[in-house]
């Protein structure tokens, strides 16, 4: 079975992730590039000085540049059923939120961060300096930093030094990124909850991957009042959904955890599934 993945990588206008300005995608396929694809996109919003400072593009550069929905049909070719590789979630929330800017449909794939494989497969990078041109100086690939196609390519490239460092192949990072940086010191994040806050009697489960650390998020709810428990069963009355996960929701590879709450959601449960930003603003409008 080979082992084919499409690094991806987005430039944005401004710091609204959905103000795409440029793409780039570069499928692997046992570790050979077997395509390339980039192009300018007219984000149809303003340009920030501190972005054109970061990547060179500007407004006149796209004037004449097509705008995301025109480019969305070769960025779902590419990307449907595929395994997707961005360094950071910057990129999957970009392409997230300018799919829910111009009301397009999600793609259906299963993400891979390049930047926890590497916190994952090297100790000196595990938190911090995991930045991809610093990650790309250590291992000697080359490329030009904050143009797409050649970011795509790098992650690509630094996914597949970790794959040949570890002896680990591509389905198995896509467990290995969701476990603990070390195993051997992984502790339950379950929580007693604070009885006098306002959602005690809420006990909540989280799933996906968020923005906070794990184990901050369970603090705060925990705070607030909520027990927090590792795994979803019959007395579950919140399941917090990762924000970059969100696309789940539609029905695209989700979480056992999610798959066992709308089980017993059908079976009468009162579950009620929240994306972290919703969780955090009730956190927030509880204090």
């Amino acid at each position: 079975m080979s082992e084919r993945f499409v690094a991806i990588d987005f430039e944005t206008a401004n710091s609204n992730l959905a103000s795409i300005c440029q793409v780039g995608m570069v499928t692997f396929e046992d570790g050979n590039i077997v395509d390339s694809w980039s192009s300018l996109s007219n984000p149809e919003d303003y340009f920030d000085w501190i972005n054109v400072d970061i990547h060179g593009i500007n407004e006149f550069a796209v004037k004449n540049a097509p705008t995301f929905p025109t480019i969305y049909a070769a960025i779902v070719d590419r990307l449907t059923d595929q395994i997707v590789v961005s360094h950071t979630s910057f990129d999957r929330t970009a392409l997230f939120q300018a799919s829910a800017k111009y009301g397009l449909a999600a793609v259906p794939c299963r993400w891979l961060d390049s930047a926890r494989v590497v916190r994952r497969a090297w100790t000196q990078w595990s938190r911090s300096g995991y930045g991809l041109v610093n990650v790309c100086s250590a291992l000697g690939i080359h490329f030009t930093a904050h143009n797409a196609v050649e970011d795509a390519r790098a992650a690509g490239e630094v996914l597949i030094h970790a794959m040949r460092t570890t002896a680990i192949g591509l389905n198995g990072w896509m467990t290995r990124v969701d476990q603990p940086i070390d195993p051997s010191s992984s502790k339950p994040i379950a929580m007693k909850g604070n009885p006098d806050g306002a959602l005690a009697g809420e006990e909540v489960v989280f799933t996906g991957t968020l923005a906070l650390p794990r184990r901050e998020a369970a603090a705060l709810a925990a705070a607030v009042g909520c027990e927090v428990t590792t795994g979803v069963k019959k007395t579950t009355t919140l399941l917090v959904v990762g924000d970059q996960d969100v696309g789940q929701l539609a029905g695209y590879e989700k979480s056992i955890k999610q798959r066992k709450a709308e089980e017993l959601i059908s079976k009468g449960r009162p579950i009620r599934i929240l994306t972290e930003s919703d969780f955090l603003r009730i956190v927030d409008f509880t204090h």
